[in-house]
């Protein structure tokens, strides 16, 4: 059986999407970079300890668990959520007019091993000015998302240009995932 680590409504509905069949396991594990700790290394070290989490709390052999984290990147600083409106306005000014890029890292955790997939998106906004930000940040949407942005909402029209995985930057690479799904045995085909 397939458990999904993660709280969020994102990742549930794309592995829905792709027709696999889980049940969710509540974990809550700190997401705090450690000093000198890459990016890439941060959101890969958060997604496995995710995994492993909801992998001890099952105390279940045949479990397999998928924990996932995303991060928006720039010049080397990880964007988390936003703490608050003002919060998520200063993400969105550092963001405009820029490229930065979307780290996605899942793993995959069961009695057999562990294994991992990542996907990296490079994202361009537009230059936003003081209205459009506002104007983004009344729906609400920026809370909870890293970067202050959801791509599959009304933030989809801060979004200039998509070099990577649209799903990636929602928080479920579902290319990455499904094959790693079907690698491992938890899916036949998709």
């Amino acid at each position: 059986m397939l458990y999904l680590a993660s709280q969020s409504p994102r990742r549930r509905q794309l592995l829905e999407q792709i027709g696999v069949e889980f049940q969710v396991v509540d974990v809550n594990v700190p997401e705090q970079r450690a000093l000198a700790e890459a990016p890439r290394e941060y959101v890969s070290r958060v997604a496995r300890e995710k995994a492993l989490a909801g992998y001890a709390a099952l105390n279940d052999p045949q479990a397999v668990v998928l924990g996932a984290d995303t991060e928006v990147v720039l010049d080397d600083e990880v964007f988390g959520k936003p703490a608050d409106a003002a919060d998520a306005a200063a993400m969105l000014r550092r963001l405009s007019a820029r490229v930065h890029e979307v780290i996605s890292t899942i793993w995959l955790v069961g009695r057999k091993g562990e294994w991992s997939d990542t996907s990296l998106s490079r994202v361009r906004m537009p230059e936003l000015d003081d209205a459009v930000i506002a104007a983004y940040i009344a729906t609400g949407e920026p809370f909870g998302k890293a970067g202050a942005y959801a791509i599959q909402g009304h933030g989809a029209k801060l979004v200039e240009h998509l070099d990577g995985s649209h799903s990636g930057v929602m928080g479920l690479p579902v290319f990455e995932t499904a094959r790693l799904l079907r690698a491992h045995g938890v899916i036949r085909h998709g």
